[in-house]
């Protein structure tokens, strides 16, 4: 009798037991699926990149035809990558792209933001989505498109520069880089923009109503109030922006073949991309996507660092 009914006493102190570990493992099992996906698109290419970048391959033959073999490189495929003159011009490129796409993209999706948020704009929604549309089109897509008016004898821009005596060159060697930040600006815009307005509506209504109250005219709310309280959305609109400036990829790509003046190494993703797929150097492409993905890192945490202080003081 005693043994039956310390049997059932341990059945009811086990049965909790078993609710609470079905609890703990509810949220991994919902999980998984992510994880999984997350592991093999993320962060498996990852660290095969960081791996390669310490590797060196050897291939016997004119082609390989007579074996492949990889050895340690140690940091041999970064001191190549530094010291290509050309990839380290294309960093420089691109920091000059993003010093002045990203400044003025944030000031474009800041104004339209504020237009669309403000109490007199009519049809709101229309213009939200009709300058969000660009973000909707591929790259590649968006560029063959910008391509036909910036190509000589297609683009009517050029035509009528040439009628009052102008002579643009969309795609010469001093323009082409700003041809690609036009492209860029247009595309993220309104991807911005939709950042920035998202901030803005979850300002308190009780807010606007004492600067109404007040007699603020809508530049002073929008100087006084919304600048302020939308500097979150900003930042990481900024944060965006030169995580992609470093990524500048498609864009270039396209333009190639109209423009002379985009060689294989214009920008630093160009370059990775050519020693992997046009040299089958993996270890020095691997090298070059590590140390793009450290200077995006650099660059974010310092300006994040930079807003942080400035916000404190």
């Amino acid at each position: 009798m005693t043994t039956a009914v310390k049997s059932a006493s341990a059945v009811k102190a086990t049965a909790p037991q078993r609710h609470r570990r079905k609890l703990l493992g509810a949220p991994w099992i919902l999980l998984a699926p992510f994880l999984l996906l997350f592991v093999l698109t993320v962060l498996g290419p990852v660290v095969l990149a960081v791996v390669q970048s310490f590797t060196h391959i050897n291939r016997a033959g004119l082609f390989g035809e007579k074996g492949v073999s990889s050895d340690f490189a140690g940091f041999a495929n970064y001191a190549q990558a530094l010291g290509d003159s050309n990839f380290l011009g294309a960093i420089g490129r691109v920091l000059l792209f993003g010093i002045v796409q990203v400044p003025v993209m944030t000031v474009f999706a800041t104004v339209l933001a504020l237009m669309l948020e403000s109490a007199s704009a009519r049809w709101p929604a229309f213009f939200r989505a009709a300058y969000f549309l660009p973000y909707g089109i591929p790259g590649v897509i968006a560029t063959i498109l910008w391509s036909f008016l910036y190509v000589p004898g297609l683009s009517p821009i050029i035509d009528v520069g040439k009628l009052v005596g102008l002579d643009i060159d969309f795609l010469g060697p001093n323009a082409v880089l700003w041809s690609i930040a036009n492209i860029v600006t247009w595309t993220y815009t309104g991807y911005n923009m939709l950042i920035i307005v998202a901030q803005l509506k979850s300002i308190p209504s009780e807010i606007y109503e004492a600067a109404k109250v007040d007699g603020a005219s809508p530049l002073r709310v929008a100087l006084s109030i919304q600048l302020p309280l939308i500097r979150p959305a900003l930042v990481l609109s900024v944060v965006f922006s030169i995580i992609g400036t470093l990524q500048l990829f498609a864009e270039p790509l396209v333009l190639r073949t109209v423009s002379p003046a985009i060689v294989t190494e214009y920008t630093p993703n160009l370059s990775a991309y050519n020693n992997a797929f046009a040299y089958n150097d993996y270890g020095i492409a691997s090298a070059e996507a590590v140390i793009i993905a450290v200077a995006a890192f650099v660059l974010s945490f310092g300006f994040l660092a930079w807003t942080n202080r400035r916000g404190r003081s």
